[in-house]
């Protein structure tokens, strides 16, 4: 059934009362016997929840009469048609897709808490506020060997590490604070709900799935309304009356004091299940042996065929319009769990609820969801958190994109911090994965990060407050991994807008490298600071594997000349360094001279780098702005509807397609029809006129044939004449010619001669083609229907 477009079984089979648009009594179909239930407790829902109706939307219809079943049902394609209806009908329609999806379901009349018959979640969590709890794994403790060296001595601080443990008690003690003040808050609003007078009384709709078929471990309830599954034991569910598919009914005849716990679902027991129909697919219970000797009597014997009469009768054909299932469109099964997908009705599951959008209220929570493309900024969800019961003062707002062209695929706004985090999916232009920001004014704190394979300059990680900048990087050639840059103050204020050049003066440059493995340690630097201000370069390097100290430098940056414009002298006070084993080339004024100098170009480098730095920032916010601004969708090239381009090259292949054929029809023209004008109108054609019309065309094509190869003979007679003309000016002028002219010369007998043989090879394909021409149409015209049966005679 899946994937296919065969239309789904009916449950309206056993149910005459259902119809298309119509609408029949029910009355003594159903019987409905009342029990006293017990009260209400709340329970986990059962794991791996589905997402069936909910993912699509609909719009509940509460029953007329809360302690009745309603006297009439709506078709599934009437409920599909309008997406409203109540528990009912949307469990009638759960139901026939679940069955022509292989599965054993069943439609359940029972009764239900006023929570689940009224769609109430307001006491329940929202599922995507829940973050799901990380699996630690253990670390296996490896056996100490027998001859082992001892490791080393243990140099960690023992204060710092119980200030530690002792921060980590106080954070677990306030959670566990927050956790009890909720529990308060939640038993707090379980006293202030009014006991419902109709608890054990509200009647209820549901679907039933028995395990078995499809692979399904246990069986299981769905409610139609939200699309959750729940265990049989939830308490939500508290009685069943009746149970019924396309094929037969059951009517329960189990004690439901105990809510659903206790019921067993086997249908094949007749005792616990009264089925209506003999029909019945599920196989009854074996008889004992007693039981068994008991009907081998012979005054039982007659009484027994008596009542095994075939009763049954053929169940009546449904007149319930099908389910039509369309091969075009697909949606999201209703067993999340089972990772199923079936096809569905484009139009009706593309807008995935009634207008497009719903919106559920949880504990603390809103969920609003839209259809994709209903909203032109690619808006489909957002979850809004409060901070109390009575959802007036907004925590967070969650809120998902889909089919940006800015590739947004998440935005969270902290209210309490004024934080905004967007997330993106890869393709973004700039590469962005994260943006985190207060303001998208320039020079505020925020935090960029970027997809690692993605940027040429490894860069991965972006941070900047209004005094500094702090970038960190991947995978460069030159081992650099961290850039830190602090700022003086600006005299003009920056704008987004601006296009002056207003640098901000960069007063301390620190670089962090890593390990080159291609450079001794005592060469590899590992940090690198520049001090503008102060005219400084300190440099660290990387320690060697069994040394404990690094060796550092620091050079003092002197101008090159004096005021009196003298050269400096390069001396040792310049350079002041400490070195874990001096060598000898380090100690000279030339090594040192050359580093610093080195140093120096790579000081202009870097105040460069963070410089562009700054108008790549100012480049990227402006980017945004304009993408939060424009909020392009893309659109996929299958979407007929919404893709303008696919639609405009559609159209102009359908125009391309229309011109061919007017061109073909144009080229099938009625070859008589210029001789059949000078016929007079309306007179019958004759043999004569028949042969007559036959030679006029003949001739007339003849003569065509004949002016075409004259005109070739012309044209061919013409460029050799032009061509000789040109040889004897050539021989002529021989002598006085320049290059340039012999080069024209040649060009033009090039040219001259190709277009003679062309012209020599149409008139030879002409005369070669003529007389099959001729013979075509002389046979076409003998063949011809308004000529055939004058001309029998000449064929």
């Amino acid at each position: 059934m899946i994937g296919t477009s065969k239309p789904l079984p009916l449950l309206h089979r056993q149910l005459p009362y259902a119809r298309p648009g119509r609408c029949l009594s029910s009355q003594g179909l159903l019987c409905y016997p009342r029990a006293l239930r017990p009260g209400l407790l709340h329970g986990p829902p059962f794991p791996g929840s589905p997402c069936a109706l909910e993912e699509r939307g609909h719009s509940r219809v509460p029953l007329p009469d809360p302690l009745k079943p309603p006297s009439h049902l709506y078709s599934s394609t009437t409920v599909l048609k309008h997406q409203k209806g109540n528990c009912f009908d949307f469990s009638t329609l759960l139901c026939s897709m679940l069955l022509g999806a292989g599965y054993d379901a069943y439609c359940v009349n029972g009764y239900g808490s006023q929570a689940l018959c009224n769609m109430d979640l307001t006491r329940e969590v929202c599922p995507l506020t829940v973050t799901p709890k990380e699996t630690v794994k253990k670390k296996e403790k490896a056996q100490p060997k027998k001859y082992t060296i001892k490791p080393p001595r243990d140099l960690t601080s023992r204060f710092e590490q119980e200030q530690e443990i002792k921060k980590q008690k106080e954070a677990k003690a306030q959670e566990e604070k927050r956790w009890w003040e909720e529990e308060e808050e939640h038993l707090l609003e379980a006293e202030r709900a009014k006991p419902d007078p109709l608890h054990g009384l509200r009647v209820h709709c549901w679907v039933l799935v028995l395990l078995g078929k499809r692979e399904v471990p246990e069986s299981f309830f769905i409610d139609p309304f939200t699309g959750r599954s729940y265990s049989i034991q939830d308490d939500h569910f508290l009685g069943i009356e009746s149970l019924w598919n396309h094929r037969n009914y059951w009517i329960n005849m189990q004690d439901c004091r105990n809510c659903c716990k206790d019921l067993v679902f086997d249908l094949g027991d007749s005792v616990r299940w009264e089925y209506m129909l003999l029909g019945t697919d599920k196989p009854h219970l074996s008889l004992t042996e007693e039981e068994d000797e008991g009907m081998n009597d012979d005054n039982d014997t007659e009484d027994l065929d008596k009542e095994n009469q075939d009763k049954s009768f053929d169940m009546p054909s449904s007149w319930v319009e099908q389910i039509d299932i369309s091969p075009e469109g697909l949606c999201q099964c209703v067993f999340s769990a089972f990772s199923r997908t079936i096809p569905g009705l484009q139009e009706a599951f593309e807008t995935h609820c009634l207008n497009g959008k719903k919106v559920l209220h949880y504990r603390r929570a809103q969920l609003e969801k839209w259809a994709p493309y209903l909203n032109s900024n690619g808006l489909v969800c957002r979850l809004t958190t409060y901070e109390d019961l009575e959802c007036t003062k907004i925590l967070e707002i969650k809120e998902w994109y889909q089919n940006r062209e800015d590739m947004l695929e998440l935005k969270h706004i902290n209210n309490s911090t004024s934080l905004h985090t967007d997330y993106f999916r890869p393709g973004h232009p700039r590469a962005l994965h994260v943006h985190s920001y207060k303001s998208m004014e320039p020079e505020n704190d925020r935090v960029m990060e970027f997809y690692e394979t993605a940027r040429v300059d490894g860069l991965i990680k972006w941070e900047e407050t209004p005094r500094t900048m702090t970038q960190y990087y991947q995978g460069r050639p030159d081992f650099l991994s961290y850039r830190h840059i602090n700022f003086g103050p600006r005299f003009k204020k920056l704008t987004l807008t601006s296009t002056e050049s207003n640098p901000r003066p960069i007063l301390k440059i620190t670089e962090r490298f890593s390990r080159n493995p291609a450079k001794p340690a005592d060469e590899d630097v590992a940090e690198r600071v520049f001090l503008i201000s102060e005219e400084r370069i300190q440099l660290r390097y990387h320690c060697r594997d069994d040394y404990i100290t690094a060796s550092k430098r620091e050079f003092l940056q002197r101008s090159e000349v004096d005021s009196k414009g003298n050269k400096i002298i390069m001396t040792s006070d310049v350079c002041i360094s400490f070195e874990v084993e001096p060598m000898e080339h380090t100690k000279k004024l030339l090594y040192q001279y050359e580093t610093m100098m080195h140093l120096k170009n790579e000081e202009k480098l870097s105040k460069h780098q963070a410089w562009e730095s700054e108008l790549e920032v100012l480049e990227i916010l402006k980017l945004r702005e304009e993408e939060e601004e424009a909020h392009i969708l893309n659109i996929s090239i299958y979407d007929t509807k919404r893709n303008e381009k696919s639609k405009e090259y559609r159209e102009a292949m359908e125009r391309v397609m229309h011109e061919e054929h007017l061109r073909q029809v144009e080229a099938q023209l009625d070859y008589l029809a210029p001789f059949l004008a000078q016929l007079p109108p309306g007179e019958k054609l004759t043999r004569v006129q028949a042969v007559h019309l036959k030679d006029a065309c003949l001739g007339d094509f003849k003569q065509r044939l004949i002016d075409k190869a004259n005109l070739i003979q012309a044209r061919f007679e013409k460029e050799n004449q032009e061509l000789q003309k040109k040889q004897q000016w050539y021989q002529e002028n021989q002598v006085t010619l320049t290059p340039e002219d012999e080069d024209l010369y040649l060009s033009y007998c090039s040219q001259a001669m190709f277009r003679i043989r062309i012209l020599e090879q149409r008139l030879n394909r002409h005369k070669e083609l003529a007389p099959l021409k001729y013979l075509a149409l002389e046979e076409k015209l003998y063949k011809d229907p308004r000529l055939a049966e004058f001309l029998k005679v000449f064929a």
